[in-house]
Parts: C-alpha cells; sequence; structure tokens
C-alpha cells in the first residue's frame, strides 16, 4: 500500500495496554451497534450488555481501518483529465490499496459537493453521479452548499437513491432546530468497519446560504462547527462510537481552526471541503485532510486502533493524486452509459471557437452578459457573477453541453429598476462580471448611448435569480428593488441563442464577434 507521510508510534502506551487487554476486553462494556441516526438520540438508561464483535482471542485488539477521503467530486464521474476518472479512481484503489466496497478495513468518505459541474451531470440533476458513487462504495457524505442547487425535492430524490447517508449536524430547521431528516439529511451515522464501531458527523459550510441559492435554504439555520460538534459528539460516542471522523464541507482555514478548538473532544480525523484543497496533516492528534477536486485526487488515513481502550496507537496520512489506475469495467460501464445519454441530449453543436474561452475572462464575462442584453434590448446593464462560471469554453466544435459545464446552475434572469446611484454600487463588487457598459477616467458609461451613469436617473438591470435572493453578497439587490421581475428566462438561453445566431464554422469561427463583444463601447 502507497503512503507518503510519517507513522506515529506510541509504543510506551501500546505495550501497558497489550498488557491489559484480556481484562479490559472481559469487562469492557459497549452500547448496541447502529446504523440509523436521529437529530437528538438520547443515551441509554441502562448498560446495554456486552457485544462480542470481534470472535477472535482478547490478546488481538488492535484493528487497521484506512479512511479514503475525496470531496468537491462536482460531477467529474468522466474526469476533468484523460484516465483521471471514477472508474480510474476505483481502479488506482483497487490495485494499489487491495480496496473492496464491501468488508475489509476501508471507509469511503466525502466532504461534500457531488453533484453540479460538467453536464454528465447536471443535466441529470446528479442523479447519474449518485448511481456512480454508488458503485464506488462510499459509506457516507458531507452536505456541501451546491447539494442544494436544483431543489430541496432533488435533494430528498437524490439522498433515496444513494446507497450512503448524507450527513450535517449543523444544519437546523428554523422552526423547531432539529435536524432536516425527511430530505434525507442526518446528524450523523455509525458504522463499523473491521470490528471498529465508527462514528462519522457531517457538517456543512455556514457560508451555505450565499453559496447556493438562498430561496433553497431559506427554512434553515447553519449553526456554529463547535457548538455543533459539542452537542453531537457525546450522543454519538453514548450510541456506542468507538472512533470518531467528521466529513466536513469546511475550507482548511476554518477546519484547522476548529481542531483547535475542539481538542478534548476525541475526534479522530477531520476532513474538509468547499475551497478545492489538497493537504494531509495532523493537529492535537486529529488528522486533517482535504482530497482536491473533480475526482483528481484524494487523501487517506490509516489508523491502528485499539479496541480494548478505543485509542489510536499508530496513524499513517497523505495525499495522492488520480494516476496510473486501471479503469474499474462496473464503474466504467456506469459513466458511459450516462454519457451516452448526456451526448444524445446536449452534444448538439452551436458553433464553433478557434481558440475557445477561458473561464472567467473577460471575454467569457462579455459572452454572458452582453448576450442577456442583446435578448432582452430593453434593458441597460447586465450583472452576473463570476462564481457561476465553472468552466473553459473549449476550441472547436461548441455544443450544448459544454455551455451547461460552463453555466451549470438553474438560474434565470430577473429585471430590476435601480438608480444609478444603486448600480454604481453593484457594479463596484469584486464578483461582477458586467455587460452594457464601460469605464473611462473612474465614470461609468452606458455601451448602447455613450450616455454617462447619472446617479439619479433609473436603469434597468438583469442579474440572476441566485444573486437576487442575496447570493454571493448580493443581499443589497432585493433591497434596492423589493418587486424585483422574474423573466422566467434560463440564463443559458440567451447564451445559446447568440451563439446560434453568430452561424459560426471552421470557415467562421466565433472569437472575433466574441471579442468585439468584450472591447465594443457603443
Amino acid at each position: 500500500m502507497r503512503r507518503i507521510s510519517a507513522i506515529y508510534w506510541k509504543w510506551m502506551w501500546l505495550i501497558g495496554s497489550l498488557l491489559l487487554g484480556v481484562f479490559l476486553m472481559s469487562c469492557r462494556q459497549t452500547a448496541v451497534p447502529t446504523s440509523t441516526a436521529t437529530s437528538q438520540p438520547t443515551v441509554p438508561v441502562e448498560t446495554p450488555p456486552i457485544v462480542d464483535k470481534t470472535a477472535v482471542p482478547a490478546t488481538d485488539t488492535v484493528r487497521e481501518i484506512t479512511i479514503l477521503y475525496t470531496n468537491d467530486e462536482h460531477g467529474w464521474m468522466a474526469g476533468a483529465q484523460e484516465g483521471a476518472g471514477a472508474a480510474n479512481l476505483m481502479g488506482l484503489w483497487e490495485t494499489a490499496d487491495e480496496y473492496q466496497p464491501e468488508g475489509g478495513n476501508f471507509l469511503l468518505l466525502s466532504g461534500g459537493d457531488m453533484w453540479t459541474g460538467p453536464a454528465i451531470s447536471t443535466w441529470f440533476q446528479g442523479q447519474s453521479m449518485a448511481e456512480v458513487m454508488n458503485a464506488m462504495g462510499y459509506d457516507a457524505a458531507a452536505i456541501g452548499n451546491h447539494e442544494f442547487d436544483f431543489g430541496l425535492a432533488a435533494l430528498q430524490t437524490r439522498a433515496a437513491e444513494s446507497d450512503f447517508p448524507f450527513l450535517s449536524a449543523n444544519i437546523r430547521m428554523k422552526s423547531d432546530g432539529t435536524t432536516p431528516e425527511d430530505l434525507g439529511i442526518r446528524p450523523y451515522t455509525i458504522i463499523t468497519v473491521n470490528d471498529i464501531q465508527v462514528g462519522i458527523i457531517g457538517l456543512t459550510t455556514t457560508s451555505t446560504p450565499t453559496t447556493t441559492n438562498p430561496v433553497n435554504v431559506s427554512e434553515f439555520d447553519f449553526i456554529d462547527y463547535e457548538t455543533a460538534l459539542r452537542e453531537m459528539v457525546p450522543q454519538v460516542k453514548a450510541a456506542g462510537a468507538e472512533m470518531i471522523v467528521v466529513p466536513a464541507h469546511i475550507c482548511q482555514t476554518e477546519l484547522e481552526s476548529l481542531a483547535q478548538d475542539v481538542a478534548d473532544l476525541g475526534i479522530h480525523l477531520l476532513g474538509g471541503g468547499h475551497c478545492n484543497e489538497l493537504f494531509a496533516t495532523e493537529i492535537n492528534d486529529m488528522v486533517v485532510l482535504e482530497g482536491g477536486t473533480a475526482l483528481a485526487n484524494y487523501a487517506y488515513a490509516t489508523f491502528q486502533f485499539d479496541t480494548a481502550s478505543d485509542t489510536v496507537i499508530a496513524v499513517t496520512y497523505g495525499v495522492e493524486d488520480n494516476s496510473g489506475g486501471p479503469a474499474n469495467p462496473a464503474v466504467e460501464s456506469i459513466v458511459m452509459r450516462w454519457q451516452e445519454e448526456a451526448d444524445a441530449e446536449l452534444n448538439r453543436t452551436i458553433g464553433y471557437s478557434d481558440q475557445g474561452v477561458a473561464q472567467r475572462s473577460q471575454e467569457m464575462q462579455s459572452l454572458i452578459t452582453e448576450a442577456w442584453l442583446w435578448a432582452y434590448p430593453t434593458a441597460d446593464v447586465a450583472i452576473t457573477n463570476l462564481g457561476g462560471m465553472r468552466a473553459d469554453l473549449p476550441p472547436g466544435d461548441i455544443t450544448l453541453a459544454d455551455v451547461v459545464g460552463v453555466m451549470p446552475f438553474d438560474n434565470v434572469i430577473v429585471e430590476l429598476q435601480l438608480t444609478g446611484e444603486q448600480v454604481d454600487v453593484m457594479l463596484g463588487q469584486p464578483s461582477a462580471a458586467i455587460g452594457g457598459v464601460y469605464r473611462d477616467n473612474f465614470r461609468w458609461y452606458l455601451k448602447a448611448t455613450g450616455e454617462e451613469l447619472d446617479q439619479d436617473g433609473v436603469y434597468t438591470v438583469l442579474v440572476n435569480d441566485f444573486m437576487y435572493a442575496g447570493g454571493d453578497d448580493y443581499a443589497l439587490l432585493p433591497v434596492y428593488d423589493p418587486d424585483g421581475y422574474n423573466t422566467a428566462i434560463n440564463w443559458r438561453q440567451p447564451v445559446i441563442d447568440w451563439i446560434m445566431a453568430q452561424s459560426s464554422s471552421p470557415e467562421a469561427p466565433l472569437d472575433d464577434a466574441i471579442a468585439a463583444l468584450s472591447h465594443a463601447k457603443e
């Protein structure tokens, strides 16, 4: 098995624990294992009977468990790079790590954001990715902000389709403070791996109300991480957990701070997500790691765990690239079937570009916002958020699937009436992609007329409904115009229509027309 980090052996403690192993195993009592969870489990009044989990001699108390960890998969089942998809990762684990989904000593976890991404996943609202993750043998997943992108009904359906639980201990109903288990979200689960009862507690980024459509999460509070863990860890231990693992959709900086704050809780591993980082370290005897993004990498931790005293006596950890793995035939077959379905629906050529358009480049910003204004000529200004641009538009033939990959969210265009002063504030947002105006000598001018933006004038402004609901720190938009008009126009459609209207081809590529959108002042 490949491992790249240092080993931490607690030899003196091990000698003592092994000498006392027989005594501890004969006297110790453990809660009955459970694989289900409720929002507020109760502590048993009476101690349950001893459960013989090992069926091995009492002196043999040390067990090995390997946790494989991915996060921010974003539906990249086919791989962002050739040979680095879900099938290759599965094959790599099988050959390099002797991974097996059923039985054995492995626990496979996701740190959330499983679905939103390329068309093969987004077009089917994550159904395809759920099937792939089932085949790979995932045991649990934290809820990420993008799990809410397609609405609560879709989340509930994906939870029902998945063979593993969706976890978040800090998502609570505003109405009564409970976990929304009717949607398929649990605060924790307990899974037995190699005779070790592992309590798995999920956490979700508190920024979720501004990093998915706020309307989809308006019923929820996202409480503080430490508060949630201090409430949940004792409950999970009381329910029988011997080892505590926390997959969390939280960036590295917050995760490392959390590891300091909860050092006394006996957590063995904190996993991250959300910022697509790749790292593995150890803080306060906790392994803290994150597995990159798009299934291009993963993190791991292998523990030697003494079941006599519920203590880790050794651990190795690190990160690996998804490279060189042979494609697992079963997973590859699933991916190919979904790719065929996506191609049948979306692989229709609508244009051609020699150079392509880079993600979040000025050309891409202009393509989207100016296409909105082209399709909605009564508007003056268009503003969209850079975070909604999720991929490059590749060179060569441009398909519907390519546009879906660039703009994967199911947003619609909202029409607002804003004063020039309010428009000026919105144009100053660092995440703003802007159409319909240009700047000269620190002043804004309308492209259509060349007139300077009048601070007291009223202008028709197009935004997406994610922004209008307050996403990406655009909370002022509904304050400025509480009666915004939902046009019901999918935000991708004007882009598709504009590209098709150019009638581009290899002989007459789209590149010059896109460049003109970026530089035209009138």
